[in-house]
């Protein structure tokens, strides 16, 4: 289908959106509203069936009405986006999956690649082993080839994405010790569904610690530094809540086995190391949120302490886009071979 597309010079597919109410099944909306290869499939919700997108979120000026899943409407799209939470997402991807459909999975439910890890660090077992094993980690600037060809893509969590983008480069370089990864995120991290933790007057003019020891997603970083490197790799991973909208500011900290080489030679190195990355910027000065906030773009900019006899990486992305909904479109973008920033241009 898609080559007779290409051949009339059209090339258009259809992609659902599983769990469109979310904060990253709204971003998607948007992104592939505006997207010149795409037109929106099924928008399910659970509690917004039959209200219309604008209603729900008035600055998204679609003209669609929401619907309930089903895997014959949602399955009938060229691609799905599942955005459901971890332990809810792995049946529907299977549903999708059964149909015909590819998939570029949102949740956690397909990141690790040993089964038995789902039950250590998100309390459930894996049924589908099989497709465990079938998917691919959405990253990429890693796994561009396999993502091609791929069935089931598992995008990245937010906070893994910063800091694995961060540590690639220098994955060879760090000592045995492994990283400290530090990691400051805005409230729409933890989704759109209220409680006491993102209130408003929890979260205001406050910061704080949380997942201090064990973290979920410390499983995801630890997975894809030893795919990298070749050895185990400890991660000490604390993530922190920040009083803003959205990114996340990642600093991670390594001591280096052969010493220091200087700021300018690390520059060179990650700039060579993602010299063909198309959302991966590598700058000089320790970026800010600001510089990524509405973008599917990670800036990084790498420090020596030469002092402590460490060197700091220091990596920002949206959690929104770069962190979850832009990676999905740049994932779907690889798979259907489109340009890696079609629909990804401006700003959401």
């Amino acid at each position: 289908m898609l080559e007779r597309q290409r051949a009339k010079g059209t090339i258009v597919i259809t992609a659902s959106i599983v769990g469109a109410t979310g904060y990253t099944g709204a971003v998607l909306t948007d992104i592939l509203a505006e997207h010149p290869e795409v037109q929106l499939g099924a928008l399910t919700t659970k509690s917004y069936v039959g209200k219309s997108v604008s209603s729900v979120f008035p600055h998204l000026r679609v003209d669609r009405k929401y619907q309930e899943f089903s895997p014959d409407s949602a399955g009938a799209a060229d691609v799905a986006f599942v955005c459901y939470p971890h332990a809810e997402a792995y049946a529907v991807v299977a549903q999708l999956v059964d149909k015909g459909c590819r998939v570029v999975d949102l949740s956690a439910d397909y990141r690790l690649k040993d089964p038995a890890g789902y039950e250590k660090w998100y309390g459930f077992a894996h049924p589908r082993a099989d497709l465990v094993e079938e998917a691919v980690f959405g990253l990429p600037e890693v796994y561009r080839a396999q993502i091609a060809t791929a069935r089931i893509i598992a995008n990245p969590g937010c906070y893994p994405t910063s800091m694995i983008l961060g540590l690639l480069p220098a994955v060879d370089d760090i000592g045995d010790g492994g990283v400290i990864v530090d990691s400051k995120s805005g409230v729409s991290g933890a989704g759109r569904t209220p409680n006491d933790k993102v209130h408003f007057c929890a979260v205001h003019d406050n910061f704080k610690a949380y997942g201090e020891v064990g973290h979920r997603h410390t499983a995801e970083m630890m997975q894809e530094l030893a795919a990298a490197s070749g050895r185990a790799l400890p991660v000490s991973f604390t993530p922190h809540l920040l009083p803003v909208d959205r990114g996340i500011l990642s600093t991670m900290y390594f001591k280096p086995k052969c010493g220091m080489i200087g700021n300018a030679a690390w520059t060179q190195k990650y700039r060579d190391y993602y010299k063909d990355a198309t959302f991966v910027e590598v700058v000089e000065s320790v970026p800010s949120l600001a510089e990524v906030q509405n973008t599917n773009f990670c800036r990084i900019a790498v420090k020596e302490d030469s002092a402590a006899g460490l060197v700091k990486v220091f990596s920002v992305i949206d959690n929104l886009v770069k962190g979850a909904s832009g990676q999905a479109v740049q994932n779907m973008n690889v798979m259907f071979g489109f340009a890696e920033d079609a629909g990804l241009r401006r700003k959401v």
